[in-house]
């Protein structure tokens, strides 16, 4: 298993490549929740973030949650 811009194969380029890579692996991870401070926060749509443990939900940057 490769990079996640494996799927676009020779076509874009090296480096719209690697910042798509950089972009995708930000909004996949899981970040510390504000309220209960455990790492479950995970994205649901662009700038829409929620705590699987605590049930919150926040708004915040669109890739990465700060």
């Amino acid at each position: 298993m490769g990079s996640p811009s494996n799927k676009f194969g020779v076509r874009y380029g090296r480096t719209l490549k690697r910042r798509y890579d950089e972009i995708d692996v930000k909004q996949r991870a899981s970040y510390v929740c504000s309220f209960c401070r455990n790492k479950t926060v995970r994205r649901v749509a662009a700038g829409i973030w929620h705590c699987e443990k605590c049930d919150k939900k926040f708004t915040g940057k669109a890739y990465s949650f700060e």
